[in-house]
């Protein structure tokens, strides 16, 4: 797949000298779902806006099929945006807001009713075409916002947190119906959102950013199961951090005890972050355990149980199908490839 946008070297910095984004380079392919994921404040919205025109950068180049556009303003990219709040134009209904950027073109009128029928199928509202979108639910609307961004064919949608304003079922089912539609049309769809779910649901690659960088790129299942550093494995899904050093490769101590791990390439007495994900603790007698922990309380969370376990030294999470009893003196184990060894990130 060739590169559709790049970001080469992009700071956006105030007029005080503080740094949104911080040198971002970036490749997105075309046909892909990328998401842009990070906490408030972290640039992914930023970078958004940027792609758009909406923001110019203080330095670096935004290329569109290998062309700077730097200077071409908004409407003349082949890109659309759809915003957290869809902008819907109240006085027109469901069939007059999706064609309302034709006309602005002034294309005919059977190839405008053409494009929206198309469109009205798509996203499933077909019979809605008269209705008022005050007189929408907040997923219709939602598809209303999306049709008219894809009625002008852009060959790039952006979506900032579209699903932010859903409930919590009507989001799941409007993830689905995303990639259902984008796989569809096979476009690319960049993807803002803060809700780690979302991303791994939706995506062929996320970017996981903070304090405008960006951390790791990757598929989601590399993102969760190979996270660079303590942020990333932290930010994406729940984990057991701890302070570790490595004696030597394949070998890591933590809480005072030595465990064999698949990690190599550190100095030797290197300080690191250890990451075990809670599904991966295993639970087993307490007796034959290097670890042992007190289960300080259970939580069930309908798929697994949620244990907290003081381990003196450090309060374990454990995810499991089965619950031990809270004042319980517990075992945890895990295997070598379940534990991830992180460079410490030099802050600054």
């Amino acid at each position: 797949m060739d590169n559709i946008v790049s970001l080469k070297n992009i700071v956006v910095e105030f007029e005080d000298g503080d740094q949104i984004l911080k040198n971002i380079s970036l490749d997105i392919k075309d046909k892909e779902f990328v998401t842009f994921l990070g906490p408030s404040g972290c640039g992914k919205t930023t970078t958004l806006r940027i792609i758009a025109g909406f923001l110019e950068p203080t330095s670096g180049d935004v290329l569109f099929e290998g062309q700077r556009i730097n200077d071409v303003p908004p409407h003349k990219r082949n890109v659309n945006t759809v915003f957290q709040r869809y902008a819907l134009f109240p006085h027109l209904n469901v069939y007059e807001n999706i064609a309302f950027g034709l006309r602005v073109k002034k294309l005919p009128e059977k190839e405008i009713l053409h494009r929206v029928g198309e469109m009205l199928e798509m996203v499933n509202l077909k019979g809605f075409e008269k209705r008022t979108v005050n007189r929408l639910s907040g997923g219709q609307q939602q598809r209303v916002a999306i049709a008219r961004a894809l009625v002008n064919h852009p060959k790039v949608l952006l979506l900032d947190e579209p699903l932010g304003a859903l409930d919590l079922k009507l989001r799941k089912e409007m993830q689905v119906e995303l990639r259902k539609i984008q796989q569809a049309l096979e476009l690319t769809f960049v993807y803002v959102t803060h809700d780690q779910e979302e991303a791994l649901t939706m995506s062929d690659t996320v970017v996981v950013m903070n304090n405008g960088v960006i951390q790791q790129i990757g598929s989601p299942i590399d993102i969760y199961n190979e996270p660079v550093n303590a942020f990333v494995a932290d930010f994406i899904g729940e984990s057991n951090i701890v302070n570790g050093c490595m004696p030597r490769d394949c070998l890591v101590e933590f809480t005072g005890r030595q465990f064999e791990c698949v990690d190599k390439g550190f100095d030797p007495d290197e300080t690191v972050d250890v990451v075990i994900r809670p599904e991966d603790v295993k639970i087993i007698p307490a007796e034959s355990a290097k670890l042992t922990g007190i289960v300080e309380s259970v939580v069930f969370k309908g798929v697994h149980y949620e244990m907290v376990v003081d381990g003196v030294d450090h309060k374990w999470i454990i995810h499991s199908t089965k619950a031990e009893p809270v004042g319980a003196m517990i075992g945890m184990t895990f295997d070598p490839y379940d534990i991830h060894i992180m460079k410490k990130v030099q802050e600054g």
